[in-house]
């Protein structure tokens, strides 16, 4: 989509508070994509995304601003964490994996584009498959039954909760392998045979949403979606590599556990450079893939990683501590604000919650207190206070009383974290 970087910006702004240079250098990455793309193509070539590295506490909006930007665009998107991986000869996975998980990832968006357009094309071929199994219940318990009716309930929804008996393709389940790779042994022998079908029970909410996948497939042209899958995680893909700074050590130590620690940041150099992975899609070129590091970098530094590597990420963004105006903001501000998310829970048991703006005070400060008194979780910290505020009202609820309006003020606030505001009120006496 044609966004302006201060448009990226704005629509980071509704989900994440703060953060304003690491959105400007994310917007500003983004929007350098579309730029590139109107470019002709002998000057395309030559111009790769400059990757990003993100040095920040926990909980204070790294991942949600990759995974917001990719959604915003809807750019194939996988989050990876550093420590999963090993170098090359050790146990464990190969950094290779995270090129083919994107990949997956890019398949599964153009598939679904692709049902989507093809959708009403096999509608009718899937209600009639419905109709004939609604049809042979009905028969059992009905003299006369028109498939006439039967349609028009279909249609109607009137029976989307009836259990059904549909005829429906036999996929073998992938099996795992070792390095966390799936190895799908029926899929092996498919063109060796012609494909199975099982009789499953279900209802027909199910039966329509498998039957639909069935023959969408059927009609749609894999080799087309491989292709535009690979282009898409080529020229689009954005891969967020968390918890970098974990796979930093200066010990090289041969009886140490990250002995390979050194040896996954030379593994990732030619990824994040340029290379040609294999996948079971085709090959893919990471020249033009994004990639965004991030890592709290509390022990190891961004400068103690190898030369080579540190090159490849150069544009660093230092991301800050939550303070009680942010937190109070986090409260309130954002599409999917933590309050509005236990209302809309609660609503459910016929509470309609509602916060005072003192109380959204008293919040903001006990979390910026426990954060400042104990480990830095950011944003995080907020889940648990509101956990332990809401755990009494969560437990009483049931939904058998009519709609009960529920304030929190400060009060409330206080009473429920009183041994806590009491720890804090000794921390001026601690030398």
């Amino acid at each position: 989509m044609n966004y302006t970087p201060k448009q990226i910006v704005n629509e980071l702004d509704k989900y994440i508070v703060g953060q304003a240079k690491a959105k400007r250098a994310v917007a500003v990455a983004l929007r350098n994509r579309y730029r590139r793309a109107h470019l002709p193509a002998e000057i395309r070539d030559e111009i790769t995304p400059k990757n990003i590295v993100m040095r920040g506490p926990t909980g204070v909006g790294k991942t949600e601003i990759a995974r917001r930007l990719a959604k915003l665009v809807g750019a194939p998107f996988v989050k990876v964490e550093a420590t999963k991986y090993t170098e090359v000869g050790y146990v464990g996975r190969d950094v290779e994996s995270m090129v083919r998980d994107l990949v997956e990832v890019a398949v599964r968006m153009v598939k679904d584009k692709k049902k989507k357009e093809v959708e009403d094309k096999v509608m009718p071929t899937v209600e009639n498959r419905l109709i004939d199994a609604l049809f042979q219940n009905r028969r059992v318990t009905t003299v006369e039954v028109k498939r006439e009716d039967i349609l028009e309930e279909l249609k109607s929804g009137k029976c989307e909760d009836e259990i059904v008996e549909v005829n429906v393709l036999d996929n073998p389940k992938p099996i795992m392998a070792f390095g966390g790779n799936e190895i799908n042994l029926g899929s092996m022998f498919d063109s060796l045979q012609p494909p199975r079908h099982k009789k499953k029970k279900m209802s027909v909410r199910h039966a329509r949403d498998l039957l639909l996948q069935e023959e969408t497939e059927k009609i749609i042209d894999m080799d087309n979606v491989n292709e535009e899958a690979i282009s898409l995680a080529e020229e689009q893909g954005i891969i967020f590599i968390d918890e970098i700074d974990k796979i930093i050590g200066k010990s090289q130590a041969t009886n140490s556990a990250d002995v390979s620690r050194e040896g996954v940041q030379r593994d990732i150099l030619p990824i994040v450079e340029g290379s040609t992975v294999p996948t079971k899609y085709g090959n893919v070129k990471t020249d033009f893939i994004l990639f965004i590091a991030a890592g709290a970098f509390h022990v190891a530094k961004m400068e103690d990683m190898i030369p080579e590597l540190q090159g490849r990420f150069p544009i660093r963004v230092e991301l800050e501590s939550l303070t009680q105006e942010d937190f109070k903001k986090i409260l309130t501000a954002p599409k999917n604000a933590v309050t509005l998310q236990y209302a809309n829970l609660l609503k459910v048991d016929n509470i309609d919650l509602k916060f005072t703006d003192d109380a959204l005070d008293e919040i903001a400060t006990l979390a910026a207190n426990e954060n400042e008194t104990s480990e830095d979780l950011g944003a995080r910290r907020l889940h648990t206070i509101m956990e332990a505020l809401l755990e009494d009202i969560s437990f009483n609820a049931t939904g058998e009383h009519p709609m009960t309006t529920v304030e929190i003020d400060r009060e409330y606030v206080q009473k429920t974290f009183k041994d806590k505001n009491r720890r804090f009120d000794l921390k001026k006496y601690i030398l």
